[in-house]
């Protein structure tokens, strides 16, 4: 299996397409623990006992908001040019149907809950965005906030917004789902 870190200013890193990953991944070559970003192989984090609460709770309550129009998945990749993302939660129009053949390319709205990638978390806003996801929350437990990510284009999200401490959140991309923040972010 391989599984690369990020790369170094010592090491001279060759970008690799998601074409020629999905061949080494149907090899067996490639480690479940990676993740395609921006043409290179990221070691994904593990997931603490907290993270995955988090992502349990939000799942319920955005499953239960929804309509079978979508699919509420968790940590399927995101197939775009440069990237294969896994986000912990994405709501994409559609059904398992639809993605037999090929993984889905954008979604309404994609969650990662950020307790030890933050950095990398923001970094993926600017993947979503070119992707066109219409909403990227960024849900940091530890701050006991979210960031809300709007308006997207081929260079990142147009425009942003910070809750600290809020009681509730509403998707815009899908105005019947509200988000308890204070619920969902209870330890």
């Amino acid at each position: 299996m391989i599984a690369f870190m990020a790369p170094t200013l010592d090491t001279k890193p060759y970008p690799l397409s998601v074409e020629a990953y999905h061949a080494l991944g149907d090899l067996g070559l490639v480690s479940e623990e990676v993740e395609l970003l921006d043409g290179f192989l990221y070691r994904k984090m593990s997931k603490s006992p907290l993270h995955e609460t988090i992502v349990h709770r939000l799942l319920k309550v955005i499953s239960a908001a929804l309509s079978n129009e979508y699919l509420v998945t968790k940590e399927r990749p995101l197939s775009t040019p440069t990237s294969e993302p896994e986000p912990d939660l994405a709501v994409i129009r559609g059904s398992d149907e639809d993605f037999t053949h090929s993984h889905p390319s954008t979604a309404e709205l994609v969650v990662e809950v950020s307790i030890n990638t933050l950095a990398r978390d923001r970094q993926k806003a600017d993947i979503y965005a070119a992707a066109g996801v219409t909403e990227y929350w960024l849900i940091e437990p530890e701050q006991n906030s979210c960031t809300i990510f709007t308006q997207p284009s081929s260079t990142g999200y147009q425009a942003s917004q910070k809750y600290v401490s809020v009681v509730e959140i509403r998707c815009g991309a899908l105005p019947q789902l509200v988000v308890s923040l204070e619920q969902i972010l209870r330890h």
